[in-house]
């Protein structure tokens, strides 16, 4: 099939198109029809139900940890269970936190506003405005949409504010400036919005005033995925940055300065630059020359900001890469720069501390090997703080459970502060790490979990999962779900790092951008060919799981190797690669997959697109496609369109749409436990051996 005939079965073309309309009647007649008939199939398989149940006690339980951000003297945190599935957000202090059972003051519960109003309302964060910390910007989702509805909330009273900041539902962004004004980036005029469906003004709002009437005090292009402000309050240091995001990995950002004029930032459009108190750090995406030195992509830069806005910066490197290490993100106390380092995807910290003989490194003493997570607690308004160098630390492995600790920079130890409960028995589990040969001769990453008792004839049910994409890492987590009802059950379960994600820097990621796509798919095909060459498991024990791009790569590589896998799990997919920057915020991912309307981009889109290649006369694996109605962000017509075009060819399709979910599927824990529930029976169901 050619480019050109690929192209003319859009649109006009397409018989389902129709299936576009999220939420046009004879659209969702289809889904309830499709739901059901998935439904009667797998809910009535013996190991649904306790499935099912097992998952949302795992979900609802009371001694997982409360995760918590610190404003101010408080502590705050959103809680889930099976009595407040939408959650209540609440807060209470650090030395309460620390005992057993601590004491929470509830501000908010979204379970009875819900009722209240009428809404399905779910939690999407929540802005407030120091020192004070009386007065928050409330963010609230219908059914778990990327959109929210923006209402501001007084603390003191435990009440939204009457004639206070409030905007309709839209995909905004509204930041403090002073108690009576805020940057508000929304959909409010004509051109508010880029191609991709995010806001392209930023309007400065007074109290009051009717947010139409607010100026535009900074505007992107309509090509542009965004713009954001970021106003940082540090005493001393006050800035306000204005950036517009060109595509996902370029940026031109502004400096606000004292007279009004907006001052550009001279570096590379595709390096991040964070202003840290005195400091500017530079986050590279590329390498980079200057002042006769190259910068290697992947490195960590620091110069005073001072130095930098006068035109004579003085780099130095806090980080450099090398093949297996990469930097995953870093934090700030008020005096130490601690980096999140991935060495061979297992997860180190490093801190990083300016003194009168320049910069000094220091290894952080943290379990090891798995994944950190780190943060800062300290609060930039407090003069004294006692909690100004003091660090959020959480570790996890597929094996261990996580744990949050409080750290101290500059000092090793760790206290524990909470520990999520074992869901499952690992006695006899084990983990190895194995390396798969691509078909450029690569050498792929991979994990495999092993259950307590494998089976040493190959016949072990499978599952690799995958990602490989926008760089981001797939790293080691703690799942009591994948624990408690796959690896305890007899699975294997594979964690594949393949070209495309962040494991090990930008190189990585970049080595399958846009026209080296398939570098992805062959890196994911080689994962499965060493699980079958090594003797872990046979095709027909094999099963493929993704999610969003990660949807994207089960679905091509199921059309473009087959011979594989028994089963294949499509979770909120890409799949119609010809239409998806038409698509809610599709527009924004050309620079990760290019631009159909180019033929020159399309020309190499068009050989993987799933929707676009699957045919009546290939074997393929039977598939079970999930999405949501709600997800404003990943259109379910990519599912709902492939769904009915494999049903209509003939191949073994279920197909489940949760209605409400938003991009992650579900909008609370009895929705999330059904929708695995689903996945894993239809896995059990065509991944098991027959009984001997």
């Amino acid at each position: 099939m050619t480019s050109d005939t690929r192209n003319e079965m859009q649109d006009d073309t397409d018989p389902w198109l129709w299936l576009e309309e999220v939420l046009g009647e004879r659209a969702l007649d289809w889904v309830r029809q499709r739901n059901a008939e998935t439904e009667a199939q797998l809910q009535a398989l013996p190991r649904y139900a306790p499935m099912r149940e097992a998952i949302q006690a795992i979900l609802d339980s009371r001694e997982q940890i409360p995760t918590i951000s610190r404003r101010g003297e408080h502590v705050y945190n959103l809680w889930r269970d099976a009595d407040h599935p939408r959650g209540l957000w609440r807060r209470t202090t650090l030395e309460e936190y620390r005992t057993d059972a601590p004491r929470w003051d509830v501000l908010l519960d979204l379970d009875a506003l819900g009722r209240l109003e009428g809404e399905n309302w779910v939690w999407a964060g929540a802005r407030a405005l120091g020192p004070a910390y009386r007065r928050v910007l409330v963010s609230l989702s219908r059914g778990g949409a990327d959109a929210t509805v923006v209402r501001e909330f007084d603390l003191d009273r435990r009440e939204f504010v009457a004639g206070g900041f409030e905007l309709p539902e839209a995909k905004s962004a509204v930041t403090w400036i002073d108690e009576d004004t805020v940057y508000a980036a929304t959909d409010i005029g004509p051109d508010a919005l880029t191609d991709s469906g995010y806001p392209r003004t930023i309007r400065r709002w007074r109290r009051g005033q009717p947010p139409a009437e607010a100026p535009v005090v900074f505007r992107g292009d309509a090509s542009d995925v965004m713009v954001v402000v970021d106003v940082d309050p540090t005493p001393g240091y006050q800035r306000t940055t204005f950036t517009r995001l060109l595509d996902f990995y370029r940026t031109r950002d502004h400096l606000l300065a004292g007279d009004g004029r907006l001052v550009a930032l001279d570096k590379p459009e595709d390096a991040e630059a964070t202003f840290w108190r005195e400091w500017l750090m530079l986050s590279l995406r590329s390498d980079w020359v200057v002042g006769g030195t190259t910068w290697p992509s992947g490195s960590l830069l620091a110069t005073p900001a001072a130095d930098f806005l006068a035109g004579r910066p003085t780099y130095a490197a806090l980080f450099t890469p090398t093949p297996t290490r990469s930097l995953a993100g870093w934090t700030a106390t008020r005096t130490t720069v601690v980096l999140d380092v991935l060495d061979e995807v297992a997860s180190r910290l490093e801190e990083w501390r300016h003194g009168p003989g320049g910069w000094t490194r220091r290894d952080v003493q943290a379990p090891h090997p798995g994944t950190l997570g780190v943060s800062a607690m300290q609060d930039v308004h407090r003069e004294p703080d006692p909690l100004a160098e003091a660090l959020l630390v959480n570790y996890t492995d597929f094996l261990t459970p996580d744990s949050l600790m409080l750290g101290q920079a500059g000092r090793d130890g760790l206290e524990v502060l909470k520990s999520r409960p074992r869901h499952f028995d690992a006695a006899g589990m084990r983990v190895e790490q194995r390396h798969a040969r691509s078909r450029d001769g690569t050498q792929v990453p991979y994990f495999i979990v092993w259950p307590a008792r494998p089976r040493d004839d190959g016949r072990n049910p499978t599952v690799l999962y995958g990602y490989g994409g926008f760089e981001i890492p797939m790293q080691p987590s703690y799942s009591g779900t994948i624990g408690s009802q796959w690896l305890a059950g007899g699975g294997v379960h594979v964690l594949a790092n393949i070209r495309g994600g962040g494991e090990f820097g930008p190189a990585w990621h970049q080595a399958a951008l846009r026209s080296q796509r398939q570098n992805a798919f062959d890196d994911f095909a080689a994962v499965a060919e060493d699980l079958i060459a090594r003797g872990v498991t046979r095709a027909e024990h094999l099963g493929i799981e993704g999610g969003s791009n990660g949807g994207l790569l089960v679905g091509t590589v199921m059309l473009q190797r087959p011979e594989l896998f028994r089963a294949v799990v499509c979770q909120v997919p890409l799949l119609d690669m010809r239409r998806f920057h038409l698509l809610l915020a599709g527009a924004s991912w050309m620079a990760e997959y290019g631009n159909p309307d180019d033929p020159d981009d399309w020309a190499f889109i068009a050989r993987y697109s799933p929707y676009q290649n699957v045919r009546a006369d290939q074997a393929l694996p039977a598939v079970l496609f999930t999405t949501s109605t709600r997800d404003d962000r990943v259109h379910p017509g990519h599912a709902r369109k492939m769904a009915a075009r494999m049903r209509e060819q003939g191949h073994r399709v279920l197909y489940w749409e949760n209605i409400e979910g938003g991009h992650g599927g579900a909008a609370d824990n009895a929705q999330r436990a059904q929708m695995s529930a689903l996945e894993l029976t239809f896995l059990w169901r065509e991944l098991a051996p027959p009984p001997a």
